[in-house]
């Protein structure tokens, strides 16, 4: 029997809960026979909604109790002080213990990232932890850090977030030596706010492939793999890349619906958005990556459907195969050997 990969899932996070993760670790189960899961949260709950799905606890699935739940939108500190028993909290304690090698939350992402930090803590050479996505692009798609767990990130903080970046698309993309582009308001050296320069002159003086500045448009089709942000930036970036994604949909849905002449045009442009849609599909790229932290944790989308939930899973299950914080463990230690000589 091949090994197995265990993953800890917070059963009772986000805004849909039991309703979606049960479904989504199901068909995580069928389309991965090399995963365990452990649903986290309260027992008696998971195992009727299970019942519902004609779904019982396996060798691969298996419930661990937890009697308490962070709420969306509480306080992280609260949850921190509180919540000890919560659903997100013993998930990746499970991940601390050894008992999962990864732990999936759809639930407070503050509360995440503090808990997260809290009991695996940062690798050595970290600073803070970031939050990294894939985002699809002309070119396929594109990792970008930090979405909002720093908001006041230093130029070091940058420069930990580039490296960071560049080792889990090496490990996910199977990409030797990915471009990783400085996001600023222009490619100009003279362009950019202080922390943005400093953190130019050194990428420019690191191993890593930079090319430099880039600027937002090129996320979507600017020839680049990986995309370092402050996190308020990457997150005011990729939620109006979300508004405009919904408002771009609804549009196609409303004018190819709006007469008889439209809807055949709907017809006969079918293939193409399918075609369309299936690459910018959000829940194809649901699960964003908590870097920098010793474990693997895994945040979805809040909102996430039991499809875009299992794809979080799935992330989770690669980092686990890739040994992404070991890689990029062993990179930080390359780095700091480099900088002792120099």
């Amino acid at each position: 029997m091949s090994e197995q990969y265990r993953i800890a899932l917070d059963a009772m996070g986000g805004d849909h809960g039991l309703s979606v993760v049960v479904p989504a670790a199901l068909e995580a189960l069928k389309k991965f026979d090399d995963i365990a899961l452990i649903l986290v949260g309260d027992e008696a709950q998971i195992q009727a909604t299970l019942a519902e799905h004609k779904a019982a606890t396996s060798g691969r699935l298996a419930i661990r109790h937890a009697s308490q739940v962070v709420a969306m939108d509480e306080m992280p500190a609260h949850a921190m002080k509180n919540k000890k028993d919560s659903s997100m909290r013993v998930a990746i304690n499970l991940v601390k213990a050894g008992e999962a090698e990864a732990a999936v939350s759809a639930g407070n992402t503050g509360a995440l990232m503090a808990t997260a930090r809290f009991v695996l803590k940062t690798l050595p050479g970290i600073d803070r932890p970031a939050i990294c996505t894939v985002i699809p692009s002309m070119h396929g798609h594109t990792h970008m850090l930090d979405l909002g767990a720093n908001v006041d990130s230093e130029a070091e903080h940058l420069y930990q977030f580039a490296l960071m970046g560049s080792e889990l698309a090496k490990a996910i993309d199977n990409n030797p030596n990915p471009k990783v582009g400085l996001l600023n308001i222009g490619q100009e050296a003279i362009k950019g706010n202080e922390q943005v320069k400093a953190a130019n002159a050194l990428l420019r003086e690191s191993p890593l492939n930079y090319i430099g500045y880039v600027e937002g448009d090129d996320i979507y089709h600017g020839d680049v793999d990986v995309v370092v942000c402050d996190g308020f930036v990457g997150n005011v970036a990729l939620k109006t890349s979300e508004g405009l994604a919904k408002m771009v949909s609804a549009q196609l849905k409303a004018n190819y619906s709006a007469n008889l002449f439209t809807k055949l045009a709907a017809l006969i442009s079918l293939p193409v958005l399918k075609s369309f849609r299936r690459k910018f599909d959000p829940r194809r790229y649901n699960g964003a990556s908590l870097l920098g932290l010793q474990g693997i944790v895994v945040k979805s989308h809040g909102g996430a459907d039991s499809f875009a939930y299992a794809n979080a899973i799935g992330i989770a299950r690669t980092e686990i195969i890739e040994k992404v914080p070991q890689r990029i463990n062993k990179q930080l230690e390359s780095l700091l050997a480099e900088r002792q000589k120099a």
